[in-house]
């Protein structure tokens, strides 16, 4: 088989590391895709026609209408660990294989991204950096933010990255944490040595200082944050998102930000990527945008290309896939 390998919407794989790409290379011919963050279907199919592998960022999305019109697909690697941008049971069905980035290789840069986030959300560390370079050296008593330490710790998913961000904040800053998450880590929690419970998100909402979000995407979560949630909320919650967009009702979010309930909002991830220059969360005095780097170290960076450079040299040797996702 010919094979055509495409680097969809990823701007990071093969950047950093050209030796990955010249593995590719080795393989067959590899072009680098950029479509609209939304595409998907019949547009999505077209887009991609001449290419049988592919290698793709959390966006576009691989619905069922897309597999409809794309039969010839072989191998579709994602890089990264989520894969909510992926109808894995139409997947399947046309015997395309589909793989993930290993949980592990992501743990530590994106806890340590959720943590950075945090930090700089409640000291204020972005907006006083840029205050020094343009000379306003006297208004530092603007940037009072708050501390950590011996505070409360909500977290909304609490396994592979959350477990880690709950390790690096209630070890690190001696705070309580409450955790919501249908799978319970017992063991894991047993050997933590800090205050730790699992509980319900109500208790998780209506208790705490801090609020990370570290869920999967799915129908039980897609806006477990909202109005009802927030109103549940005491004032001048700090919340930080890096795992995806939609687990916040974006209106209801706002809504908070403007009556007190959030003192701050610091996020990695959007609803479409890239967002729309208008979007409300942009330039808002109360919210920290970053454009989804929490998973760029070098480190993790390499381990992801990793794995995907991997998995299509797994694919044409006819080896067993490594991490392979199915309905």
């Amino acid at each position: 088989m010919d094979y055509k390998i495409a680097i969809v919407n990823s701007s990071s794989f093969g950047t950093r590391f050209p030796d990955q790409m010249e593995r590719l290379e080795k393989i067959g011919t590899v072009e680098r895709v950029r479509v609209a963050g939304t595409a998907h279907g019949a547009e999505l199919a077209e887009a991609l026609k001449d290419y049988n592998i592919v290698i793709s960022s959390v966006t576009p999305f691989f619905d069922a209408e897309f597999f409809e019109h794309k039969t010839d697909l072989v191998l579709l690697s994602r890089h990264g660990i989520g894969y909510n941008n992926v109808d894995v049971k139409a997947c399947n069905a046309t015997g395309c294989i589909l793989t993930t980035v290993s949980p592990l290789v992501e743990r530590d840069a994106v806890a340590e991204g959720a943590v950075a986030l945090l930090c700089d959300a409640m000291r204020q560390v972005s907006d006083s950096h840029v205050a020094a370079n343009d000379g306003r050296w006297a208004e530092r008593a603007k940037f009072v933010g708050n501390g950590l330490s011996g505070k409360t710790l909500g977290i909304i998913g609490c396994g592979n990255i959350g477990s880690r961000v709950v390790e690096i904040l209630a070890r690190g800053y001696d705070m309580k944490v409450l955790a919501c998450d249908p799978v319970h880590h017992d063991e894991w929690a047993s050997k933590l040595g800090v205050e730790f419970e699992y509980t319900d998100l109500d208790t998780v909402v209506s208790n705490c200082d801090v609020l990370t979000l570290n869920a999967d995407l799915n129908p039980t979560s897609l806006h477990i944050l909202n109005a009802d949630a927030f109103a549940k909320m005491k004032k001048g919650v700090y919340v930080v998102n890096n795992a995806r967009a939609d687990l916040i009702d974006q209106p209801a979010m706002l809504d908070a930000l403007a009556n007190g309930t959030v003192k701050a909002l610091a996020i990695d991830v959007m609803h479409d990527e890239p967002p729309a220059p208008d979007d409300p969360y942009f330039n808002h005095p109360q919210v920290l945008v970053c454009p989804h780097i929490s998973a760029y170290t070098e480190e993790c960076l390499r381990g992801m290309g990793e794995k995907c450079v991997g998995d299509v040299e797994r694919f044409v040797a006819g080896e067993e896939p490594v991490n392979e996702i199915r309905a």
